[in-house]
């Protein structure tokens, strides 16, 4: 199926925070069944996909026992040096442990380095499964939800988000794993070398450890998360204030548009103070704890040396296992203000994962190949519940026919077509397609027969013969040519620089709101629908430019179901069936002649909207 961007005229669902322009922006309450907010659920999931990468993983585990294993080694090393070495006097044996203890720390650096590249691929892997399920996810999404969720905040979540836990993956993990396979060989060293130091050392580091940590964690969490929120809504408002910059200008709206991004701006500035704040005091205080503690370990340890109860290389030894022993800690919470990051950031990419998808129903009927026979049957829909945009609509478009829908701004004419293409569901009746109901249907065969125009014409970054082939893949340059012909689009792609062949810029800014009208136009022609669907397709085109195209559409009609949405009589008055919708009603039914002699709404409607009346 092609089609811009949906687009409908009726209401959509309340929002409670205000857009750039004075209007509600839309916002989406998150409701996850898998506790994407609870930190150990989180740090499991982001398990899950790190754990695929199960032959590096396995290399790095090896790589870091090895590199704790050497780092155990030098204060060991230290020790003898002096008790064996040093104090006797015994040059030439120091010489050849100070070989020693250079090997072991280049064979350490270089294990490191080692373990660290292969952790970082192993690392970028798993992110880009991470960002394919995300966009994965967003793809299988109902329109209802983008319609409630602010793009720059999906954008934010996609980017800045997974960009948190890239920050993570790529070296937290390594350094963690490594962090805690350091602190238990090294109190093992410890208890073994003197285990009332040893004991000393623990019950003075780990108790005040455990109390910082399990006082900042909660206060962290909670700034993280709301520094991740204020950044999605931030990103959101500068999307939406670029898109609009045209409307900003005309209306006058800059000193509006900058107080609304201070507000935001400043949200965000307090959200991250308030995390950093929190994450940056374990340092200083996991520095504190541990001077204190190697003030501790020199009292001790010098009182035993002189009661003769431990040797001095043993003391050097063991007051280089407690540096030892507190570096990890002190990595740890250097690494704290990271990982919290990383956290809010993987809760808020597991709440779009977690949110339902678009889904078929549990039996679906095939499609081989469609007539275009449609039947709406008492239906019935509502965009938020008890506030119906269709009340009982009925209607009947034979294969062939085209059914033109007219009405006030409103009243529930692009819902329709929202309904037949099953981008929201009905909340009462049956809509048939060939005497089929389109909820037992495989959406994607159902969409495979349908081609859309919009009065919002969407056209994506590449060539124009990219764009025009978007709907069939595999259509030929003949092919593609000869819609564009049909559609008059041919003649200013020909001029454009370098024909079919011409980049177009972001949302093909370089080119006219009526040429992307035509290329619209030329993908639904290029994309052979059984049914179509044409929502003020001709609204951004001249009269000059109608006129050329009136016949071409009228050939592309020809045999299809055709639905047309239009304010101009001239693409109107030659429907088979022309339907006067207001409120969400049909109130009258009938071709032109049959319209116009009724002298009902749709005699008003063609007075006001089309200027005159053509008998």
């Amino acid at each position: 199926m092609v089609s811009s961007s949906p687009r409908r005229q009726e209401p959509k669902p309340a929002a409670n925070v205000p857009g750039p322009f004075g209007r509600p922006g839309g916002r989406h309450s998150f409701e996850t069944s898998a506790g994407a907010d609870n930190p150990r659920v989180v740090i499991g999931r982001l398990w899950s996909y790190l754990r695929r990468q199960k032959s590096s993983l396995a290399v790095t585990a090896v790589l870091v026992a090895a590199t704790s294993g050497l780092s155990l080694l030098g204060p060991l090393l230290l020790g003898r040096a002096l008790d064996r070495y040093i104090i006797p006097g015994d040059l030439r044996g120091l010489e050849g442990l100070c070989a020693l203890m250079l090997a072991v720390h280049l064979s350490n650096a270089s294990l490191i380095w080692l373990q660290n590249y292969i952790m970082a691929g192993a690392a970028q892997r798993t992110l880009r499964d991470v960002r394919a399920d995300l966009f994965a996810s967003l793809q299988r999404l109902p329109l209802r939800f983008f319609d409630s969720q602010s793009h720059g905040d999906l954008m934010s979540r996609l980017t800045n988000d997974v960009g948190n836990i890239d920050r993570v993956l790529g070296g937290v993990v390594t350094s963690i794993v490594a962090s805690l396979i350091g602190l238990v060989g090294t109190a093992a060293m410890m208890l073994a070398l003197n285990p009332m130091l040893a004991g000393v050392t623990l019950l003075t580091v780990c108790t005040f450890s455990l109390i910082l940590n399990r006082w900042v964690a909660v206060r962290a969490r909670s700034g993280f998360r709301q520094q991740q929120a204020s950044l999605g809504a931030l990103n959101g408002l500068i999307e939406e204030t670029i898109g609009g910059q045209k409307v900003v200008k005309a209306y006058r709206r800059e000193k509006a548009a900058l107080e609304e991004f201070d507000r935001h701006n400043t949200e965000l500035r307090d959200a991250a103070t308030k995390a950093q704040i929190y994450a940056g005091v374990i340092g200083p205080l996991m520095n504190g704890t541990n001077n204190f503690s190697l003030a501790v370990v020199a009292g001790v340890g010098g009182a035993l040396a002189v009661r003769g109860l431990a040797t001095v290389g043993t003391i050097a030894s063991f007051v280089g296992y407690a540096r030892q022993f507190m570096r990890p800690l002190n990595d740890l919470a250097n690494l704290y203000n990271a990982l919290q990051s990383a956290l809010a950031g993987a809760e808020r990419v597991f709440q779009v994962i977690d949110e339902p998808p678009e889904t078929d129903a549990s039996e679906t009927s095939p499609l081989p190949s469609l007539r275009g026979d449609v039947v709406f049957e008492n239906v019935s829909f509502s965009y938020e519940p008890g506030t119906p945009v269709l009340e009982e609509v009925s209607l009947h478009a034979r294969p062939g026919e085209t059914v033109a829908l007219i009405g006030p701004t409103g009243a529930g004419k692009t819902t329709i077509v929202n309904l037949l293409t099953r981008f929201y569901e009905i909340d009462g009746g049956r809509i048939l397609v060939d005497g089929q109901d389109i909820r037992h249907l495989p959406k994607g065969e159902l969409r495979r027969h349908l081609g859309i125009v919009l009065q919002d014409t969407y056209l994506f970054s590449g060539t124009v013969m990219d764009n025009l082939r978007y709907g069939r893949l595999d259509a030929t340059d003949e092919e593609v040519v000869a819609a564009a012909k049909l559609a008059e689009a041919h003649s200013f792609i020909h001029h454009l620089p370098q024909g079919y062949d011409t980049p177009l810029s972001e949302r093909a800014s370089n080119l006219s709101q009526g040429q992307r009208q035509l290329l619209a136009i030329a993908r639904a022609i290029l994309a052979d629908p059984r049914i179509l669907i044409l929502d003020e397709a001709t609204s951004s085109v001249d009269t000059r430019t109608e006129k050329h195209i009136q016949e071409a559409m009228r050939r592309l009609m020809a045999g299809r179901t055709s639905f047309v949405i239009a304010h101009r009589l001239s693409t109107i008055r030659e429907a088979d069936q022309i339907l006067v919708i207001d409120r969400g009603r049909i109130l009258e039914r009938g071709n032109h002649q049959e319209l116009l002699a009724q002298k009902g709404l749709y005699h008003n409607l063609s007075t006001g909207l089309f200027g005159e009346v053509e008998d």
